[in-house]
């Protein structure tokens, strides 16, 4: 492609000329330079809608340009045709026609992309012109394609003409067609192209490349939504060209769109034909198993399962065939069952295991009568999918295993979680039995001496168990005990065996805490693996839940537990995730033992990290030694996270604010509390070295911010200190964190009469030194700007009374709620807008409140609809209606002057409203107050007004 010089752009349309055209094409195509293409590119996307294009498009289709450069000719056709069909004059249909013609003879013998383009154009010009202008446009394709002449052969014109009508439905798909349209033009297509297939697919001379077109062809045309009985004989050809190699893959795709279309189950008779045409295959499935051809079984399988899945009811229901659907559900079984490892030695197994949840969900459907009887025949058969699938789910041996990439180990895992959630599902249908009959092979395995059991048999039953035992409540099953018994039969010398061991046991924890009795049989082996880096994620997951859910049952056992805890973290066997994890497992752990042994417990865990911090904490500051004072911090956290002595079970979620609970106070101060106090000075002599450390600072309040929302009114002793040092942390460096952990103490404390001074104190701080970074410009800091609003609206919600200091400019922070409505961050403006909708209400009871909206509250009416107008994403117009609302509630009077003045000036909120819509939105707006609801939908619809998206599709999905 030698077309030297760069193209200059410019918005002269005269500029689209055939040569124009050709450098920038060269420039898209060679010139190394990022921005270069990029513009050439922009440039060429001008170039094909532009008015010229209907001259250069012919031109860049001449025999003497490289194909890229016809393959954008004819691109800019379709683009013209497809997208600006308005444009064309009726008088050059047909001329238009005849090119097009000629130039897909012309490519049947060359570039393959330029002729799909150009088939592709013409598709669309019969589209636009069917049925009015061209009513006999298929028929009229195949006998131009069919004539002699032209020095074209015709293989390549019958190619041609294959390709013309596999692009024709795609296209169809694709198209901007009103629906009536779409009905008349499928029709035609229908009458003419289902016929001309079966012509070509069933006459013994044509060529193999010409059968496989026809195919593909077939493909396209079902997805008209072809009834299937109509297209019964042209799949049954296709059913015949499995047995060609050549042809396989083609035929499979066309059998399997012909039997997925929606309302093929309609045409229960033709799809009774299929069932023994599918169950034909069998001899060629098994044969491609034995040649360990992977392409063959997964296409015949495709099939088989495409057939059960999209049509299991309607064949279930024909009760006099119910041995041949039978049949096909075993055929389905075997393609489960397929030998080899996936996905090392086969892929198709996977393809199976939706159509037993399909078959399981239509059983289940029927009234019982005949559920019933459904269920005498499906029973035994899912009993051996279960059989199948712990088979499937087996590891491979252990030398196998390690030849496998680590992206094959990751399929096998994944391809066992899909079989883990299948059996769960199958439970619903087996229920109890199901577990009896697991329960009873693992016995027969672990006490069966004569022949030694492999690790995978065992490892495969235990899987089975914890995919029930994960999601299931299983307290009931009468053979829990018995699994208990014999886990620590297994000889576990292996490490995907001993995880699994670890998993159910997990799984088991709830049963536990009903059955305490048998922590003896298990507790040892869960100690035991924590010693393994192999077992690390299972090991100290388990014994979280068991910490967890038998925490009461725990304290004999106490000792020991923090005893092998210590010693692991000691030796740092655990990644960071795991450390924490063990650490919430010692708080529930410890929660419930009495509160000296609590103390003498957190006394040897913490020392030997409170040594090891007052080391840091005399160090100079390196990313190193940061790394391990995080670590402290949080082992410090995750610790106090889960140590809660109120004998309350609630949730250590991280809900954003706990619950307030009162509980009665236990005698002494809580250890936690003890703990911290002796920390207290160490972790400011941290501070005051790493305040810089945005990282280190959040790990200090997230130490505090866990230990207040599960001690609550337990922290009382620490307010007093807390409140000081957090003041001062956070005038010399402002934090997001610091903001949050203070909104946790206004959320707990403020209401408080004791607290309420250093609280009060806290709070006016921060807030007057968050406003002096207002002052300075806060749109680099939208995390303290968001925890700021958060923090706010928490004090209005628990403690009004704190907006009634005179040392509080309200004015200043409700100016700051307007500059934050504007932010670009979604969070921020969510955070403002709960700010607002908690300000407003006390209009009525906090006299500085009620003075500023009077005096500003347009000020923020206009920030909320310049949002509304435009100016903020469409995804928080709720909040938006939130604060509407709130006005209209709680300023009615002056919310009436507001709207009206603030929707006055021209263009405000947005040039694409008009004045009539305005008055509308504003009366509608001012009309509603009590339902918050109705305000929503009016400002999502007034903001699509603004934004010139009513009644687009875009809307639609909004």
């Amino acid at each position: 492609m030698e077309t030297p010089g760069r193209i200059v752009i410019t918005p002269d349309a005269l500029d689209f000329t055939v040569e124009n055209v050709e450098k920038a094409l060269h420039q898209l195509y060679y010139d190394p330079n990022i921005d270069n293409k990029n513009l050439a590119q922009k440039w060429l996307m001008q170039a094909q809608v532009s008015p010229q294009a209907w001259q250069f498009c012919w031109a860049l289709l001449g025999p003497d340009k490289v194909p890229e450069i016809q393959y954008f000719g004819a691109s800019a056709l379709h683009t013209k045709i497809s997208r600006y069909w308005s444009d064309i004059p009726t008088d050059q249909y047909e001329s238009l026609k005849s090119q097009l013609f000629s130039q897909i003879a012309c490519f049947s013998s060359g570039s393959k992309m330029v002729l799909t383009r150009l088939c592709v154009a013409l598709a669309s010009l019969a589209l636009n012109t069917m049925p009015e202008a061209w009513p006999s446009a298929v028929s009229e394709m195949v006998r131009v394609f069919q004539e002699e002449g032209g020095g074209v052969d015709g293989r390549a014109r019958c190619l041609a003409l294959l390709e013309l009508l596999t692009v024709l439905p795609e296209e169809f798909q694709t198209s901007r067609l009103p629906q009536y349209r779409k009905g008349q033009v499928r029709n035609f297509f229908l009458a003419v192209g289902s016929g001309l297939l079966q012509q070509l697919l069933q006459r013994t001379d044509s060529p193999g490349a010409v059968k496989a077109r026809v195919l593909r062809c077939l493909s396209s045309w079902v997805l008209l939504d072809v009834p299937i009985n109509e297209s019964e004989s042209l799949v049954h050809d296709c059913f015949s060209a499995l047995s060609d190699p050549e042809l396989f893959d083609t035929a499979v795709e066309a059998i399997v769109n012909a039997i997925s279309q929606p309302d093929s189950q309609r045409y229960t008779n033709t799809l009774l034909k299929m069932v023994p045409q599918v169950l034909a295959l069998q001899d060629q499935l098994r044969e491609a198993v034995q040649t360990g051809d992977m392409e063959t079984c997964h296409g015949i399988c495709r099939i088989a399962v495409t057939l059960g899945e999209n049509h299991s009811r309607a064949l279930l229901e024909q009760v006099d065939h119910w041995q041949s659907f039978l049949a096909l559900v075993n055929m389905i079984m075997f393609c489960t069952g397929i030998p080899g490892h996936y996905p090392v030695n086969e892929t198709t197994s996977s393809l199976t295991l939706t159509f037993w949840y399909t078959l399981q969900d239509e059983i289940m459907s029927f009234e019982s009568d005949k559920q019933t009887v459904y269920l005498q025949v499906y029973r035994p058969v899912y009993f051996q999918l279960v059989d199948v699938l712990l088979h499937k789910a087996q590891f491979p041996s252990d030398e196998e295993y390690a030849s496998w990439s680590s992206d094959e180990k990751e399929q096998f895992r994944i391809y066992r979680v899909d079989i883990s959630d299948t059996l769960m599902y199958v439970y619903e249908m087996l229920g109890a039995e199901l577990l009896s009959n697991l329960y009873d092979k693992l016995g027969r395995l672990l006490t069966n001496t004569e022949q030694p059991t492999s690790w995978q048999h065992t490892e495969a039953l235990l899987y089975g168990f914890q995919s029930i035992a994960e999601t299931i409540d299983v307290n009931y099953s009468d053979v829990i005990p018995g699994l208990i018994g014999l886990i620590p039969r297994i000889n576990i010398n292996n490490v995907q065996l001993a995880d699994t061991v670890m998993f159910t046991i997990g799984a088991l924890a709830e049963w536990l805490a009903d059955h305490p009795v048998m922590l003896s049989s298990v507790l040892p082996l869960v100690l035991q693996a924590l010693g393994n880096p192999d077992l690390s994620v299972s090991s100290v997951s388990t014994l979280k839940k068991i910490c967890r859910e038998c925490k009461y049952d725990l304290p004999p056992y106490a000792t020991n537990i923090v005893a092998v805890s210590q010693e692991v973290l000691i030796k740092q066997i655990h990644k960071t995730s795991q450390c924490m994890w063990l650490m919430q497992a010692l708080g529930f752990l410890l929660s419930a033992l009495p509160v000296e042994d609590i103390l003498r417990n957190l006394h040897s865990l913490i020392t030997p990290y409170i040594q090891q911090l007052e080391k840091l904490a005399d160090e100079t500051p390196n990313p190193s030694n940061k790394l391990a004072i995080i670590h402290i911090l949080g082992l410090l956290s995750n610790l106090f996270t889960t140590l809660d002595i109120s004998k309350q079970d609630d949730d250590s979620g991280d809900g954003s604010v706990p619950p307030v609970k009162s509980t009665p106070q236990p005698p002494g101060p809580n250890p936690v509390v003890v703990v911290l106090q002796q920390v207290f000075a160490l972790i400011q002599k941290v501070l005051s070295k790493w305040l810089n450390d945005s990282q280190v600072v959040e790990a200090v309040c997230a130490i505090f911010e866990k230990s207040v929302k599960t001690l609550l009114h337990d922290f009382a002793p620490m307010v007093s200190q807390l409140s000081e040092m957090l003041g001062q942390m956070y005038s010399t460096i402002p934090q997001a964190s610091a903001l949050d952990l203070t909104r946790q103490m206004v959320h707990i404390f403020a209401s408080e009469t004791d607290h309420f001074p250093p609280i009060k104190a806290l709070f006016e701080h921060v807030t007057s030194v968050t406003l002096s970074i207002f002052q300075q410009g806060p749109r680099d800091h939208p995390d303290i700007v968001d925890s700021f609003m958060q923090l706010q609206a928490q004090a209005l919600k628990r403690k009004p009374d704190l907006f009634l200091s005179e040392t509080l400019d309200v004015k200043a922070v409700f100016h700051c709620g307007i500059l934050s409505l504007k932010f670009p961050e979604a969070p921020t403006v969510k955070s403002t807008c709960f700010f607002f909708t908690e300000l407003l209400p006390h209009c009525y009871d906090v006299p500085p409140v009620a003075r500023i909206v009077e005096q500003e509250g347009k000020l923020l009416l206009q920030a909320v609809l310049e949002g509304i107008g435009g100016g903020a994403s469409r995804s928080l117009m709720d909040q938006f209606a939130e604060v509407l609302f709130a006005l209209n509630k709680h300023c009615f009077a002056l919310l009436n002057v507001w709207l009206k003045e603030a929707l006055q000036p021209p263009g405000f909120p947005s040039s694409r409203v008009t004045t009539e819509q305005k008055d509308r939105f504003c009366q509608q707006i001012l009309r509603e107050r009590v339902n918050k609801r109705k305000v929503k939908e009016m400002v999502k619809e007034f903001t699509l007004l603004c934004r010139g998206l009513h009644g687009t599709e875009y809307a639609a999905e909004y």
